[in-house]
């Protein structure tokens, strides 16, 4: 007999749905975390602590990040008041390809990076969806826009999704709450766009953040420590919504600090029979079984399983008679781009609000257009004001002076950062070392990637795009980023592929449904199943997929 009707393996964007999902189905559903507790509320020790009461004053403690955190203390996320949040590379490293470097950025906490993204959700379109099957690069995907529509409805109207509805058929608009009302000089960029470049659309960003009370979770009120935690649960994170919405059914048990190893199964290799796990504080093994498993440990930490999961039956790692495990993995290059802006507007703007602008994709939107890339890539676009760190050094002395440092300064940086789609490609992939194992005894993650002359040929477009951008919103001065300068693989946090879905088992580690072709009770519902990229944030994708997994695994039950 099973411990549990299902095992959960990670906590993050897509474990907490699946945790939400299985338990409200009237399973018995045990979670098991790698990283460590973080109660919601309780746990947020500096949520609104100010920089000067941090150690040096919320400056980074560069001797020590570079010992402990090299890899994470790259991301924009990572700062003195959050560190204790994020992985310690020196104690769980990993192996990069030299000249193929992969930034594999980690949380170590319950939630995941749920409490650390940018909170920027959108749906994918039939464009998406179509574009292996159209220009031949990658499997096609087994699953329709329309099929996957409702789920992004029943997710969105659970998070709250803050957006303006366009209209777009390549962007398509989701189930909103009032959208958040842009800045007067975003308004002004916006008429400006829309007179000398009308066929971008400049568009408020979509964010999982909250306008209005909503289930339980009280509005935003634009406070700004966004990446501490936020006990109002005014953004979407598993610690303030799906974690808790599990365990209000009685049914949910949660381990942190375990590290699961590999997975096991029966004698004719078809289903997994238990979850072998590492608990980090004790060293202790144990062995957990489940009728279901759903692997949530994020792309490269549900790949990593995997292949350490082989046997006499499964050679090349669980469920990968395709080959096709470890492969294909993609992120989002970016480039960003600078201007310098001038702000008449007499309009006074009170916190700090968790949101940019966004201008959609707007190339090979159609056959008819001629580039020389395939796909396409948008732009993410916030404005940058000047408050009293940037007259740090200014001269002045008294009452007078302290006064002129609290006026808020003017909207004058504006970053336009283009995130591009990447195409599947077999030689970015995750691997083991065959020696070097972590203090747990798995073996190694080795990563290897590159971008493709696709991506690169891109971000040419992506830069030459910006300058005529900064030029029609009336920049008095800016600074396009060298297309030769893409980001490392990884920076973006978007990282895909690695067990992609696919109708043919002989291509493909997953069916439509995220079920393994191979092992028939267990699902991948994290970023490792999907089949394409796109050039929108992932995280609203994992979280209708997980939803209808999950779904498809409590009828097969």
């Amino acid at each position: 007999m099973s411990d549990f009707d299902a095992i959960v393996v990670g906590s993050g964007v897509s474990g907490g749905w699946a945790a939400k999902e299985l338990t409200e189905q009237g399973l018995k559903v045990l979670v098991l975390e790698r990283g460590k507790q973080v109660e919601h509320q309780k746990d947020y020790t500096t949520e609104h602590t100010p920089v000067w009461q941090l150690p040096y004053s919320g400056l980074p403690n560069r001797v020590q990040d570079a010992r402990e955190h090299p890899i994470q203390s790259q991301t924009y996320a990572f700062n003195e008041s959050n560190k204790h949040f994020w992985n310690n590379d020196r104690l769980n490293p990993y192996i990069q390809t030299e000249g193929a470097e992969f930034s594999w950025r980690r949380a170590d906490i319950v939630g995941g990076r749920s409490l650390l993204w940018n909170r920027q959700v959108y749906r994918w379109s039939q464009l998406d969806f179509d574009a292996n099957k159209n220009d031949g690069h990658g499997v096609p995907w087994p699953v329709s826009y329309d099929e996957i529509a409702p789920w992004y409805s029943y997710v969105e109207k659970f998070i709250g999704v803050s957006g303006q509805a366009e209209g777009l058929d390549h962007l398509p608009d989701s189930e909103f709450l009032p959208p958040m009302d842009m800045f007067g000089l975003e308004k002004t960029i916006q008429g400006r766009l829309s007179r000398k470049l009308p066929k971008l659309n400049f568009t408020i960003g979509r964010t999982a953040t909250l306008t209005r009370p909503h289930n339980g979770r009280a509005a935003c009120h634009y406070c700004g420590p966004c990446d501490r935690g936020c006990s109002g649960g005014s953004y979407f994170s598993s610690q303030s919504s799906t974690l808790p919405a599990a365990k209000a059914t009685g049914r949910l048990t949660l381990i942190s600090d375990q590290v699961v190893t590999h997975l096991l199964h029966n004698e004719a290799g078809t289903k997994v029979t238990a979850v072998a796990a590492v608990d980090t504080k004790t060293g202790g093994a144990k062995l957990y079984t489940a009728k279901l498993v759903f692997l949530c440990a994020s792309t490269v930490g549900s790949t990593q399983i995997l292949l350490n999961s082989k046997s006499k039956l499964h050679p090349d790692g669980l469920a990968n008679g395709s080959k096709a495990l470890g492969r294909y993995l993609m992120d989002h290059p970016k480039l960003t781009h600078t201007g310098i802006m001038i702000d008449n507007a007499a309009q006074y703007y009170q916190g700090n609000r968790p949101n940019g602008c966004y201008i959609p994709r707007f190339r090979n939107l159609n056959k008819q257009e001629n580039h020389d890339f395939l796909r396409g890539y948008g732009y993410q676009a916030n404005v940058l004001r000047a408050d009293w760190q940037f007259d740090f050094n200014r001269k002045g002395f008294g009452a007078d002076y302290k006064e002129s440092l609290r006026q808020p300064g003017p909207f004058w940086i504006w970053a336009l950062t283009g995130f591009q789609e990447s195409l599947p490609n077999s030689d970015n992939t995750i691997s083991l070392h065959p020696n070097k194992t972590d203090r747990f005894g798995v073996p190694l993650v080795v990563s290897k990637f590159n971008w493709s002359e696709n991506e690169k040929k891109m971000a040419n477009d992506n830069a030459s795009y910006a300058g005529k951008i900064f030029r029609a919103a009336g920049a008095i001065q800016y600074n396009v980023a060298d297309p030769g300068s893409l980001s490392v693989g990884g920076s973006s946090i978007h990282e895909m592929g690695t067990a992609r879905m696919g109708d043919d088992p002989q291509s493909s580690v997953l069916n439509k449904f995220n079920r393994s072709h191979e092992v028939e009770n267990l699902y991948v519902t994290d970023g490792a199943f999907m089949a394409s990229s796109s050039c929108v944030n992932p995280s609203l994708s994992y979280m209708a997929f997980t939803a209808r997994a999950c779904e498809h695994a409590i009828k097969n039950l």
